[in-house]
């Protein structure tokens, strides 16, 4: 491909709605353009990107077994309201009518479609297992897109749909999936990790999050540095751990604590380590129901694992009115002696084996000091409500702690099991002729989002360094003073053929323009390998060779400039570029 053939309106500024630098490396390198907050067009060069993964996707879910198909990216909402999610589903989903009047949605996913889809086509255990996957643009209404592809309301998503007749054969197929996620994103030369998760609202009984590492992700994931534990903050496991052998227990004693609220402030006035302090909080959901949450003073409540160890659709900090209802104080000076109408104390692990702590006297600008838990105040239930950090011990093993990461999902596996099939009666009969249930799973990928996630980890500040299996050319060829050096293009153009004969994707720059100028778009635009023609080293039958991600140039023959290009294309792409 000449570049004189192409499209790539390249920006020398960035643009100031650009908040991280995939964003503005995309909008930079000419592969996006925005149409509306949240929505854009792939650009000739961005598109590439795109088809390139999702060719890599597409060999990957084919090899694990998965059928490929095609559903609608409208659907009625009969469907989601026989599933429940119509209005579970919340603003997200974006609702409209026909000219008959008639309810639909734009799919934000496809969950409701395929399980109709199996209750009508799948009715013997001869048919299963079957697991069906398309690459399909989605719609989700964010309330705040950002980040370009990152978090955008329009994107490409591909997902499967696992169907089992058991449990058992349900979790082979999570598996399976699984190690093709793995391979995936293996093969797009990412540094990445497998992640415990919560199911959230798609439902099912466990889950794996894909995390690529990058320090702009939105995401905090934390891994063992002794075996392969790793999960998300919001999911990753709190250990019980055993008594202190702390000394004699103090007496519980009230003191004054004049205007100091946060945890912070109460044991610098105290001159103590906010480690002996406790947090008590007070939460409620929309089922006017109320809970008093205690977390150790130098640990953050987590209240997702709040809301699931409850079984609570929604949770919600208590309003100053509800927290006055059960202490009679306001909000800074919260604590377990003393509460009203019974309300329930749920605390962390790590609050009960705490000896003479600070805890919030129910009064305005007192606290108290040597409290003990069992003797001063009651732990209704004990579970794991805080979020975990750096250096926290590894639930899965004895000798490793936790690390903490930055990450960006971009793809998630569920095991859904009946959830689905039972709201939509997707049943099948098995060998005697009964009806049972089909076992599902679902299995997603942004693929917008993985190119983006691909750039917040590879890039440097004159521009993105692709992975080669993502690039959307492997080599350009940069034909200096193209338009009068005949010598030059025609090289250039030589090794260009030749190396599309070797099925390498290359770019050719015949563009009459400055080799200064010409360099400053590939480092931007970021593609692996270069070759530059012309100049004094190709009167010596030499060209230059770099790769964009570093290193020196070498200057090699053409041939061997070609042949290093092959070899280096045919590495990272799996034996053939």
């Amino acid at each position: 491909m000449r570049y004189t053939n192409f499209f790539i309106p390249t920006l020398k500024e960035t643009p100031s709605d650009a908040e991280v630098v995939s964003h503005q490396l995309m909008m930079r390198a000419g592969m996006i353009r925005k149409l509306a907050a949240g929505i854009y067009t792939y650009m000739p060069l961005g598109l590439r990107s795109i088809r390139k993964f999702e060719q890599i996707v597409r060999e990957e879910m084919n090899r694990a077994g998965a059928i490929e198909l095609l559903m609608p990216g409208v659907q009625p909402a009969e469907l989601w309201i026989e599933s429940k999610r119509w209005a579970q589903y919340g603003k997200e989903l974006l609702r409209f009518k026909d000219r008959k009047d008639n309810e639909f949605c734009l799919a934000p996913t496809h969950e409701e479609v395929i399980t109709d889809i199996a209750r009508r086509e799948l009715r013997s255990y001869r048919q299963m297992p079957v697991n069906f996957y398309q690459i399909q643009t989605k719609f989700r209404d964010e309330i705040r897109p950002r980040f370009g592809l990152m978090r955008g309301r329009e994107f490409i998503m591909k997902d499967a749909y696992s169907f089992d007749l058991d449990s058992a054969a349900a979790d082979q197929s999570y598996d399976k999936m699984f190690q093709a996620y793995m391979r995936i994103f293996e093969r797009c030369g990412l540094n990445f990790r497998a992640v415990e998760a919560d199911t959230g609202s798609i439902g099912g009984s466990a889950s794996h999050e894909f995390m690529v590492l990058a320090s702009s992700g939105e995401d905090a994931i934390v891994s063992c540095c002794s075996c392969r534990y790793a999960a998300n903050t919001e999911k990753a496991e709190g250990i019980r751990q055993g008594d202190t052998g702390a000394a004699d227990q103090h007496p519980l004693t009230k003191v004054a604590t004049p205007d100091k609220k946060s945890i912070a402030e109460v044991a610098a006035f105290l001159n103590l380590s906010p480690s002996s302090t406790i947090k008590s909080l007070i939460l409620s959901n929309d089922d006017d129901r109320f809970v008093m949450a205690m977390v150790r003073g130098d640990h953050e409540l987590n209240e997702l694992k709040l809301k699931n160890h409850l079984g609570w659709d929604e949770i919600r900090m208590a309003t100053d009115e509800e927290v006055l209802r059960f202490t009679g104080s306001p909000p800074g000076f919260l604590g377990p002696v003393g509460l009203k109408e019974g309300l329930p104390v749920v605390a962390d692990y790590a609050v009960e084996p705490l000896h003479n702590v600070v805890i919030g006297a129910n009064e305005t600008d007192q606290h108290y000091t040597g409290a003990n838990p069992g003797r001063d105040f009651q732990l209704t239930q004990l579970a794991d409500i805080r979020l975990i950090g750096a250096g926290d011990p590894c639930p899965r093993c004895a000798e490793g702690s936790l690390e903490v990461w930055r990450g960006i999902e971009v793809g998630h596996v569920f095991k859904l099991g009946t959830k689905y099939s039972n709201a939509l009666q997707a049943t099948y009969l098995d060998k005697d002729g009964k009806e049972q249930v089909i076992f599902m799973g679902c299995y997603g990928i942004g693929i917008g989002r993985t190119v983006a996630a691909a750039i917040e980890q590879n890039h440097d500040e004159n521009g993105i360094i692709w992975p080669l299996p993502l690039a959307p050319f492997h080599c350009s060829i940069v034909v200096l003073n193209a338009q009068k050096d005949e010598a030059a293009l025609r090289v250039g153009q030589e090794l260009h053929d030749r190396l599309e004969a070797a099925g390498v994707e290359v770019l050719l720059d015949d563009r009459d323009e400055r080799p200064g100028f010409k360099f400053k778009d590939h480092d931007l635009i970021g593609i692996p390998l270069r070759i530059v023609v012309g100049g004094k080293h190709l009167a010596e039958n030499r060209v230059e060779f770099k790769q964009r991600s570093g290193g020196d140039m070498q200057l090699l023959s053409p041939d061997q400039a070609l042949e290093t290009v092959v070899t280096t294309v045919a590495a990272a792409c799996g034996g053939t570029p």
